[in-house]
């Protein structure tokens, strides 16, 4: 970046001294984005940064931020958790951003997160996860398994039987969201009849559909991610799999339907509170200002439009807090429990214990030729579990991650 010449350092001076506290309302907003724009997650990420693009834009030409321009920095975390860590650093240390939105996989959530806590800093994860994160540095604007599979599992087993089976990535994600299936499929009177765990890496998967074929399930759970596990699919299809397939995560960000051939996703039933195959007048008014920016862009999912909406989401609480971009501030306004904005998925609200997303929840259905059908939506589905099992960020900050087993403690 070039030093200002001394005339302009001179000029600044003069403003500010004249106008007093108007200098610094000028000063831009800068918001560090720290997204995989390379490497395994890639496919699925660079829509977030389009998004935050898309939105930065339009709030800039509309006046920006309480009358400031919002900046972006941004940085190809590389799908590589040392990545995240080094550029969270760098982020809120030498280019002191007000806000970060930062992170696809739990993994890499969990790598930035103490560094975010440590800092003070504020950040916005953008991405559908398996919950539990209760922590006053983050915002979430993903869904849950609380709105994905607390509506998913029951419907799915009413349909096709109680028999399920689990195969899952093996990291921090697969594993609690797997929790999750568990106790929802015994909830609902149902039995788990078998569940794998696949490293990330994996694409061979001969064995696993040996061991489901002779499991005989009645509904196939599939939380797999990234490119390498999404050869499943495929393998599964010339093998002659043909269990109905649930998932909180294919489709609604990888979109395998458009990048496999059918019917390799055929039978796939998904909670998702956006793609772009949503029918609805804001969805499609959404669809025409991406296509019009970014012509080239291969599909948009849930993690594009959360990432999208989470600035707006952003611009209410600096605004309400009369152009404050301190945290302390900002969790004020989610406080009031109103931070809402009209979402292309439909309205969403920002529960104030949790600091989580409610969200419009849509069961996408995949057919034999990959299209998309939705036999069912439900409305404002909210981030209910971390607020029942206790965690209030307005009264207490642990900072901590839980689980349905690992609750918050009384």
């Amino acid at each position: 970046m070039s030093r200002p010449r001394h005339g302009s350092r001179l000029t600044a001076l003069a403003a500010a001294l004249v106008l007093g506290g108007t200098a610094q309302a000028a000063d831009p907003i800068k918001l560090g984005v720290l997204e995989d724009q390379s490497g395994d997650f890639a496919v699925a990420t660079i829509g977030k940064v389009h998004g935050i693009q898309l939105a930065a834009d339009e709030i800039n030409a509309a006046g920006g931020i309480a009358g400031r321009k919002l900046d972006l920095v941004i940085y190809d975390t590389q799908s590589d958790n040392t990545r995240y860590q080094e550029f969270m650093r760098r982020v809120l240390q030498r280019d002191k951003v007000d806000v970060v939105f930062a992170g696809f996989s739990s993994a890499s959530r969990e790598a930035y997160r103490p560094i975010v806590d440590q800092l003070d800093g504020f950040a916005f994860y953008n991405n559908q996860y398996e919950g539990g994160v209760c922590d006053g540095h983050m915002v979430v604007t993903g869904a849950v398994p609380e709105q994905q599979f607390s509506t998913l599992i029951p419907w799915m087993m009413e349909k096709f039987g109680k028999r399920v089976y689990t195969i899952a990535a093996d990291y921090n994600f697969g594993q609690i969201s797997a929790e999750w299936v568990r106790n929802i499929v015994k909830e609902n009177g149902g039995e788990m009849v078998g569940e794998e765990f696949i490293p990330l890496g994996v694409s061979q998967f001969s064995q696993t559909i040996q061991n489901i074929q002779k499991a005989k399930p009645d509904i196939l759970m599939t939380l797999l991610v990234g490119t390498a596990q999404a050869s499943y699919y495929e393998q599964a299809a010339a093998a002659n799999l043909k269990v109905p397939m649930g998932s909180s995560v294919n489709v609604g960000q990888g979109y395998e339907h458009k990048r496999f051939q059918p019917p390799s996703l055929a039978n796939m039933y998904v909670t998702t509170n956006y793609i772009e195959e949503v029918d609805t007048p804001q969805s499609k008014a959404f669809l025409a200002k991406w296509k019009a920016k970014f012509p080239n862009e291969p599909y948009v999912n849930q993690e594009a439009e959360n990432s999208y909406h989470a600035v707006y989401l952003y611009k209410q609480m600096v605004e309400r807090a009369n152009g404050s971009t301190k945290r302390a501030e900002l969790r004020k306004v989610i406080a009031a429990g109103d931070v809402c904005v009209d979402a292309p998925e439909g309205r969403v609200c920002i529960d104030p214990k949790s600091q989580h997303a409610s969200h419009t929840i849509y069961l996408a259905k995949v057919d034999e030729k990959h299209a998309i059908s939705f036999p069912k939506t439900w409305t404002d589905i909210k981030p209910y579990w971390l607020g029942q099992a206790g965690c209030d960020l307005t009264k207490k900050d642990p900072m901590a991650q839980y689980t349905p087993s690992n609750p918050p403690k009384p």
